[in-house]
């Protein structure tokens, strides 16, 4: 018979082996990247948060994409969220948490001195699986320069983009919406970019209240419809997971805008040359 003592300490040393055990096959595993950028695996909280559809759709713009968009023309629930003037510091790593819970990939429009001021948020932002476009240097009203001056200010910031990422914008979006179609068409032809404007503004920039720039964003969304926000404003990333939450179950799921155009583009098939839906500028 084994004596009591010898059976305590056999008892004992299973436990520390287990325990060992366990240790090393956690660590044998790969954890979340450091930065919270790449390579991570989705945290036990997000199961808590409504989750947008995987889409496994083309995310190179096709080549027969129109000359500008203020939506694109498809019945399924799809939309395009748009965020402006960024990154900012502090709002746009929380705005890509907010997203990266609910598996939503949105497109940012930059302007160039940010881009040069956080390019580590812009590599996060490319790594999350989000589009970013081309927002100009200056954020000045385009429709009133010459066009050498609009090519300095897409090719500055374009560079800037390709410099921080190494991945080149495929859209870009002029401050104010204010482009002539003549400068639309110039900027499709010497950079492949189709102007985006937007479907729904909740005119998040004044500042209306968190509630007010949630219910305008959910309100006003339809199919086929490019949402603008800011992530400059801090009050307007209070109000992104009230709004994407809301349009999450009215079925709507979240695209990146070059997604979307390609949709409308595979099925409808011709090309569109012009958009009839852009502003007049």
């Amino acid at each position: 018979m084994v004596p009591l003592r010898w059976i305590s300490i056999f008892i004992a040393a299973g436990v520390l082996a287990s325990a060992a055990s366990c240790s090393r096959s956690r660590k044998a595993k790969p954890d979340s990247d450091p930065n919270g950028i790449a390579g991570s695996q989705p945290s036990p909280a997000q199961s808590q948060f409504l989750q947008n559809p995987g889409y496994r759709g083309a995310r190179r713009l096709t080549p027969t994409a129109g000359v500008s968009y203020r939506k694109v023309n498809i019945q399924e629930p799809y939309i395009a969220m748009t965020f402006d003037d960024g990154p900012h510091k502090t709002n746009t790593p929380r705005l890509l948490d907010i997203l990266r819970a609910r598996n939503i990939r949105a497109t940012f429009y930059v302007l160039e001195p940010r881009v040069k001021l956080y390019p580590h948020i812009m590599q996060r932002i490319i790594a999350e699986g989000h589009e970013i476009g081309n927002h100009t240097i200056t954020h000045r009203n385009l429709s009133k320069l010459s066009d050498q001056a609009i090519r300095h200010e897409l090719r500055q910031t374009h560079n800037a983009i390709v410099a921080a990422t190494g991945v080149p914008p495929q859209t870009m979006r002029p401050p104010f919406g204010a482009l002539q179609t003549r400068q639309r068409e110039m900027i499709r032809r010497e950079f492949g970019y189709p102007a985006i404007f937007w479907s729904v503004d909740p005119e998040d920039w004044k500042k209306p209240g968190v509630g007010v720039v949630t219910r305008r964003l959910i309100d006003g969304a339809k199919p086929g419809g490019i949402l603008l926000a800011h992530d400059l404003h801090a009050s307007t990333i209070s109000a992104v997971p009230g709004a994407v939450d809301g349009l999450l179950r009215r079925g709507f799921r979240f695209v990146t805008v070059s997604e979307l155009i390609n949709l409308e583009q595979q099925m409808q098939g011709p090309p569109r040359l012009a958009s009839a839906d852009a502003p007049p500028f």
